[in-house]
């Protein structure tokens, strides 16, 4: 049975996880976005008003196209008893062993996520991001375009790791962390911050 989907920013990243919804031949009701100054219509599809309106759509379900992990998170928490939808484009490649997925999360063209992986709840495994086996990612991660992440990783929540960036197997990477783009994330990480270079260092606070 298709399924009818609001999606919670309109961005480009909107944009994309709209294209999701689609390829999955579900329903895009439309837009839910703070921004006042928007146009009546974006990518084609309804802006429905701000999020205060959300109940007005309680049949449907949700989705936040939003990349910041605070604000995803203070959203979760605005939107009281609402299905959540997880966007999974046709392309992904998920493992049929052991893998879990929590709701909201977002898994964009060309990622993978092999055998054992545990993802929480609404993340985001951006466009031909590797996520390896028995890795476990926290709420509210974005794994960015192209991010490799080594078998037996974990993140903690509300961490980003960058376009392109590197970790190296059976590593922890605390909460709260940003991991630049491009860096090589040898040795565990745990003090949140910024982490930036190869391999990886902290970046001091000016």
């Amino acid at each position: 049975m298709n399924k009818s989907v609001v999606i919670v920013g309109a961005s480009g990243h909107g944009k994309v996880v709209a294209d999701i919804i689609l390829k999955n031949k579900d329903n895009i009701v439309g837009f839910l976005d703070d921004n006042t100054e928007l146009a009546e219509s974006f990518a084609g599809f309804p802006v429905l008003g701000i999020t205060d309106q959300y109940q007005k759509y309680s049949d449907a379900c949700f989705v936040i196209a939003i990349g910041n992990a605070a604000v995803r998170e203070k959203l979760v928490k605005k939107l009281k008893n609402v299905s959540w939808y997880t966007a999974i484009h046709p392309t992904a490649v998920i493992s049929e062993l052991g893998v879990s997925i929590g709701e909201g999360t977002v898994i964009m063209a060309n990622a993978v996520v092999n055998a054992g992986a545990s993802i929480g709840r609404h993340c985001i495994i951006n466009t031909g991001a590797v996520v390896e086996h028995d890795n476990q990612i926290a709420d509210y991660v974005h794994v960015s375009v192209g991010a490799k992440l080594a078998g037996t990783v974990t993140v903690g929540k509300s961490s980003w790791i960058g376009i392109g960036a590197s970790v190296s197997n059976n590593l922890n990477i605390c909460g709260s962390c940003m991991i630049g783009a491009g860096a090589v994330v040898v040795k565990n990480i745990k003090e949140p911050g910024t982490y930036i270079g190869v391999p990886a260092h902290k970046k001091e606070e000016k």
